[in-house]
């Protein structure tokens, strides 16, 4: 059985915020609940106070909270 691959419907858009605030960064996939890695680099970013991942349907959202210039 051959997989179909999940790809992306709507890519990551460059996304502006003032520092100190939060910032929400969205992508659609072609597949319902396909597992997303966020990453910066090659590190992946885990769940915490500061990174927020949400997954509804084929939209995955990443929030960065309290944003710093690092996070660019």
């Amino acid at each position: 059985v051959l997989a179909v691959p999940v790809l992306f419907k709507q890519p990551l858009e460059n996304t502006a915020t003032e520092e100190g605030k939060s910032v929400s960064l969205c992508c659609e996939l072609t597949k319902a609940d396909a597992t997303v890695v966020w990453k910066k680099g090659e590190t992946t970013l885990q769940a915490s106070a500061k990174y927020e991942m949400k997954q509804k349907g084929t939209v995955a959202e990443l929030v960065i909270h309290n944003a710093e210039p690092e996070d660019a």
